[in-house]
């Protein structure tokens, strides 16, 4: 019951974050620097379209990568906790020796 518990707790957290993201005005998600914003204004159609293409070629790669890293962390998350029994560590507990 505890694991179905904390799948259900992670799902709503997530979902809590999708729906946080999605009302927060669009503005907020697309801040940018006052020469860059004034350059598109004044610029024609193909260099817009180049500026679109420059923005996914930027972006791309980054996320990529991210997802590379998420997705091998996920895989290797008990590679280091197989074969380890932590059900007797705390009756195991090393004695003190005397100093004599």
């Amino acid at each position: 019951m505890s694991v179905l518990f904390n799948l259900r707790s992670i799902w709503m957290s997530r979902l809590i974050s999708l729906l946080v993201l999605l009302g927060t005005p669009g503005p907020a998600h697309a801040q940018s620097c006052a020469l860059c914003y004034t350059q598109a204004a004044s610029a024609s159609s193909r260099f817009i379209q180049a500026l679109r293409s420059g923005i996914l070629v930027l972006i791309i790669p980054p996320l990529l990568i991210s997802i590379g890293i998420t997705i091998l962390a996920y895989r290797k998350r008990n590679q280091f906790n197989e074969g380890v029994d932590y059900s007797n560590e705390a009756e195991s507990k090393p004695e003190a020796h005397s100093a004599s």
